[in-house]
């Protein structure tokens, strides 16, 4: 199985970027199946309706997200129905969506981590409580780990080796170097990078960003402009065993 993991879309550049590489990318690569998260897809923070169906229309399968998935409030009542958007699984109970999805291709679980980023239930715990419930389906199961410290990403890599087919963290929008496969089979990245403007800062306007650092004074950020690259991870799972047997980082530009 050749599973597509996209990086963080950071707004209509991303969605823009995703639409028009992702139909081709899913011929090149034989793609059987797609994870994008969209957690910053409208105006570079949140989901709306129709921005996760434009990732949908585009060739993805589930949206996973992260911290920002309550930014554009009308996404809220639609976490419950039949658009494929995850919120972290860890969020307290009575939080509307799911933290998790079943296909008939594989399971995603979306977590988030809790150092720097904050206060949420524990992701270690919560995901040993899910997994005993999934023994009886023999599917990969694709985990989007959406945190800020490299090292809670690479503990809960080590923690989940052989026990899940893949742990890919998002979140930073910079692209790490340690794309691996674990000992025990489960591939593995810090973090995927982001689908968003080059010239940027983490996908936002340079000057912006900068005078927020220089002034420390209330601003706003605009998603920046330009040439846009998208990073993503193409993981081939076994299905047979279900461990990873090849990665490979994906990049490709457009204008």
């Amino acid at each position: 199985m050749r599973t597509l993991i996209i990086g963080d879309v950071v707004g209509k550049p991303g969605r823009k970027a995703v639409q028009q590489l992702l139909p081709s990318l899913r011929v090149d690569y034989l793609l059987d199946f797609v994870v994008c998260n969209g957690e910053n897809a409208a105006h570079g923070a949140g989901i709306t309706p129709e921005t996760a169906q434009e990732l949908i229309s585009a060739g993805v399968d589930v949206i996973t997200t992260g911290n920002h998935v309550w930014a554009q409030k009308e996404i809220i009542p639609h976490l419950n129905g039949p658009l494929p958007i995850l919120r972290p699984l860890n969020y307290p109970p009575g939080a509307p969506g799911r933290g998790f999805i079943i296909t008939e291709k594989a399971i995603v679980i979306n977590l988030m981590g809790r150092t720097f980023i904050g206060n949420y239930d524990c992701p270690f715990r919560g995901i040993d409580q899910l997994l005993p419930q999934l023994t009886e389906r023999h599917l990969p199961i694709i985990v989007d780990f959406h945190a800020e410290a490299t090292s809670e990403k690479i503990a809960m890599g080590r923690y989940l080796d052989g026990r899940v087919s893949a742990v890919l963290g998002t979140h930073t929008h910079v692209a790490t170097t340690d794309l691996t496969i674990l000992p025990m089979g489960t591939a593995y990245m810090t973090d995927i990078g982001m689908v968003g403007p080059i010239d940027s800062i983490i996908g936002n306007d340079v000057e912006s960003v900068i005078n927020g650092f220089l002034t420390r004074l209330p601003h706003r950020i605009t998603v920046a402009k330009g040439r846009t690259g998208l990073s993503a991870v193409l993981v081939e799972i076994d299905e047979t065993t279900l461990k990873s047997t090849r990665v490979e980082r994906v990049y490709r530009e457009v204008d």
